[in-house]
């Protein structure tokens, strides 16, 4: 897939949706692309969080092992959709297991990569911090309002 569709691909994402071409660009750049077969495991829950992904094609499902039921599936992530983004911002291990639902590429960027290009560029780091926030602020509003549906139709 070429950088312009990679841009594309970044660009229609809530993680960096909100971030100039030209920083999308040289996001793209920093990164590679990887092929992955069905039932390979791309990282495992408690793994050490140093990449992000973005799905370019194919399916990847996010899942948990259960102690005495084992995989619970918590979503299957398909083309355009992506994930570990979460290590991109702290140091703390995935939090879930991700495995190649059906044979997909994804491009990978590792967070000491873009800790580099953000060094560099302050005006780009700015910008993504701020669309991190975003990110972060809509998603924590989300499980607001999940948790107050199942407290009101005592689901909890």
């Amino acid at each position: 897939m070429s950088i312009d569709e990679i841009v594309r691909l970044l660009s229609a994402t809530r993680f960096f949706g909100g971030l100039q071409p030209a920083y999308l660009r040289r996001i793209a750049e920093i990164g590679w692309q990887e092929a992955h077969a069905a039932g390979e495991v791309i990282f495992q829950e408690g793994d050490p969080g140093d990449k992000f992904y973005l799905i370019l094609e194919g399916a990847v499902r996010i899942s948990r092992m259960v102690p005495g039921m084992g995989e619970e599936a918590l979503a299957v992530l398909r083309s355009g959709a992506y994930f570990g983004e979460m290590a991109l911002i702290d140091d703390f291990p995935r939090s879930a297991h991700a495995i190649v639902h059906e044979g997909c590429r994804l491009f990978a960027l590792r967070k000491e990569d873009l800790e580099d290009l953000l060094f560099v560029d302050r005006d780009m780091a700015y910008d993504l911090l701020w669309t991190f926030v975003r990110t972060l602020s809509s998603r924590l509003r989300e499980t607001n309002d999940k948790m107050t549906f199942l407290s009101v139709t005592n689901r909890f």
